[in-house]
């Protein structure tokens, strides 16, 4: 298992993960679905090196982008120092590996390399398997928010609360899990 910056030679197996990610969560009850993500703004990220894959056997496991910068979904908490994961995507070949959790260790050490003190997510609509889930990996629930500033935001931010999810890096219960 490898975590590497992913290149511009993956973004159609970016698109087609975010595909069969969206298709997913069509068949889930309750699950706000991703829309189509504008191919510019993966472009940016891959120039950028914030998109990252997780590889095992030469085969793409799971992508996820980060950024240094979320204002428009973390408002005020947006001046914190926080690494923020967005749009975590499996390959279906892959389910039930628990990514999540290879992403948050991967999370800190990045973190802590960037001199950041929060690893933060969120997902939009109050999927309760998928605050369990992120609460399992860490996370601490912040709760359920209506965003103020959607018009930058992908048409889904617009059709739900955000659930906000972080990890202090500085809290002494994450210090000893992560030793």
């Amino acid at each position: 298992m490898t975590i590497i910056n992913s290149t511009s030679e993956d973004i159609n197996e970016i698109f087609r993960l975010y595909k069969q990610a969206s298709d997913y969560q069509r068949t889930r009850e309750g699950v706000v679905v991703w829309p189509t993500f504008e191919r510019n703004v993966v472009a940016t990220e891959l120039a950028e090196k914030r998109q990252f894959k997780l590889i095992i056997n030469n085969s793409v496991a799971c992508i996820w982008a980060v950024t240094f910068m979320d204002a428009d979904i973390w408002e005020e908490r947006n001046a914190d120092a926080a690494v923020y994961i967005h749009r975590i995507a499996t390959n279906p070949e892959f389910r039930g590996h628990n990514f999540v959790a290879t992403i948050v260790a991967w999370a800190k050490d990045y973190a802590r390399a960037n001199d950041k003190r929060f690893v933060r997510l969120d997902t939009v609509g109050n999927n309760s398997k998928l605050i369990a889930h992120y609460t399992r990996a860490g996370f601490s629930f912040l709760g359920l928010f209506d965003l103020q500033h959607t018009d930058t935001l992908p048409a889904h931010y617009k059709e739900a609360p955000v659930s906000l999810f972080e990890i202090n890096l500085n809290t002494q219960a994450d210090n000893k899990a992560s030793r």
